[in-house]
């Protein structure tokens, strides 16, 4: 081995140009990716350390974030043998924790993005938020006509945040792939970085809402709220308010099993309606981004990491599926192909395919299930890492930039769907959106779609 944790220190480039605060951040994170990395390569030489103790320790570090760095280990967390397992468990159980923006600064952030007299456009202000997330807060408004909408304020100086916390990022994620080479992550950081960076445009995000509500206007047990396009300015997003309970505390409430099932159906609906009729998808499914409404509907409420996919590459998809479902590997293959993975022998080929069934799976089986029917809570890890095991015996992967929202919105809703114990076909809910398939009739409704939303062009080379 040519690497020493020394190497660590000559990798990091501290501006001295920045803002202090930016500097203060970076070495908050630094000292505990490096320590991490020394962990890692101890563990790798066959030392012993207790890294659930070590994985612990960074989870609440990062906690504190309200950057990409969170997010990106979180994203990270759902590829098989992309992180190490007792660091991916702690960072998929982060949720944003960012301290609220007091009043004071709060009302002179709205001066800042609607004008001096920014108080006009509502009737009411809450001053107090109702809500937060890893890049903004929420705070509860009434308009002159009595509308009553959520306005989401983003946090001050997130672009400098997210630049700092992808050089961290950038760091600790190449420290632990001269360890462990088996997944290259350099288009995967590509990609963070894109969507990392639309997610700061709240105009780009009122932009997608009006997308989402074209594609879901024929599912009514979706809800998403409308933009007040007058009040959206690049870091205030102002939204029609909608009722609806987080999900855990519609769980507490003991619902029946026919109402577990409505909350999935809607769930599944909202997620993959867009990406099987439109090719787009929601990259973030996890609990904070949905309510649920009274009729057990959902209302989709944050729209920030979305992705627009090539036709072909949803066309690569619905292969994938028929080739699990016939062992067609040839048509495999050509999946692959269409998503972007290049240079894959037969027997990297056949090892994704173990993933691809433990995602598929559901979907093949034409009866009402549960998304695992196997009780053992271990069971998705232990399919990873007899994935992740087996890329390493073939030399390893490179997964395309595309794969990654993809994939992180499939494990993240299977979660959800697990906490639910939803029994539903999963089949027929398939079928129902992608069984007519068109590459040709999706790039036509796509393109007619985006134009009709105003959704600016996707950051970065390819679509």
């Amino acid at each position: 081995m040519n690497w020493s944790v020394s190497d660590v220190a000559d990798e990091r480039n501290l501006d001295n140009t920045g803002l202090f605060g930016e500097f203060r951040r970076m070495v908050r994170t630094s000292g505990t990716v490096g320590g991490i990395a020394a962990r890692i390569a101890g563990h790798k030489m066959g030392f012993r350390s207790n890294q659930g103790v070590h994985a612990e320790d960074l989870k609440s570090v990062l906690g504190g974030l309200k950057g990409p760095l969170m997010k990106g280990a979180q994203l990270l967390s759902t590829i098989p043998g992309a992180l190490p397992e007792e660091y991916a468990k702690e960072l998929a159980q982060l949720q944003a924790n960012a301290p609220p923006m007091g009043w004071t600064f709060v009302r002179r952030r709205m001066a800042a993005e609607l004008g001096p007299n920014w108080e006009r456009n509502f009737r009411s202000f809450d001053r107090t938020a109702s809500a937060a997330a890893s890049l903004g807060q929420v705070h509860r408004a009434v308009l002159p006509d009595g509308r009553q909408v959520a306005c989401k304020l983003q946090y001050p100086d997130m672009k400098s945040t997210v630049e700092s916390d992808l050089r961290q990022f950038r760091m600790a994620v190449g420290l632990f792939y001269r360890l462990d080479s088996t997944i290259c992550q350099d288009d995967v950081l590509e990609e963070l970085q894109d969507r990392l960076y639309e997610e700061l445009d709240y105009q780009r995000e009122a932009a997608n809402m009006r997308l989402y509500r074209i594609m879901m206007a024929d599912w009514p047990d979706v809800t998403i709220p409308e933009p007040i396009d007058s009040l959206c300015t690049g870091r205030l997003l102002t939204m029609e308010w909608v009722n609806g309970q987080g999900l855990q505390k519609v769980l507490d409430a003991n619902p029946t099993q026919e109402q577990r099932n409505s909350m999935a159906r809607a769930l599944f609906r909202a997620w993959y309606a867009p990406l099987y009729r439109y090719g787009v998808i929601h990259g973030d499914p996890h609990m904070g981004n949905f309510t649920i409404r009274d009729d057990y509907g959902i209302n989709l409420l944050d729209f920030g990491a979305i992705r627009i996919f090539r036709p072909r590459f949803v066309q690569g998809i619905i292969d994938l599926h028929k080739a699990i479902e016939t062992d067609d590997e040839d048509l495999a293959m050509q999946a692959y192909a269409a998503w972007g993975f290049v240079n894959l022998s037969r027997d990297t080929v056949r090892v994704l395919n173990e993933w691809a069934r433990f995602i598929y799976g559901p979907l093949l089986d034409d009866r009402e299930r549960f998304i695992q029917e196997d009780n053992d809570p271990q069971y998705g890890r232990a399919v990873a890492e007899k994935v992740y095991n087996g890329l390493k015996r073939t030399g390893g992967v490179q997964p395309p930039r595309e794969f990654v929202l993809v994939d992180r919105s499939a494990v993240g809703l299977g979660s959800v769907f697990l906490r639910l114990k939803a029994k539903v076909n999963w089949h027929a809910l398939f079928q129902e959106l992608a069984g007519d398939f068109s590459e040709a009739a999706l790039a036509t409704r796509q393109a007619e779609a985006l134009r009709a939303a105003r959704v600016p062009p996707p950051l970065g080379s390819q679509h």
